[in-house]
C-alpha cells in the first residue's frame, strides 16, 4: 500500500469513527444507544 492509499485510509476510519460517535451521542434512547456501541465494538469501529 503506498502512502497515499494509507493517508486516506485512515481518514476514511477517521471519518467513521466520528460518525459513530455522533450516532451514539445522538441516540434517541439509551437501548439504541447500546446497540450502537455494540455494533461498533463488534466491528472494531469504536475504541
Amino acid at each position: 500500500m503506498n502512502v497515499t492509499a494509507k493517508l486516506r485510509a485512515r481518514r476514511a476510519e477517521a471519518r467513521t469513527r466520528k460518525a459513530i460517535t455522533r450516532a451514539i451521542d445522538q441516540a434517541a434512547t439509551p437501548a439504541m444507544r447500546h446497540e450502537l456501541i455494540s455494533l461498533a465494538q463488534a466491528q472494531n469501529l469504536w475504541r
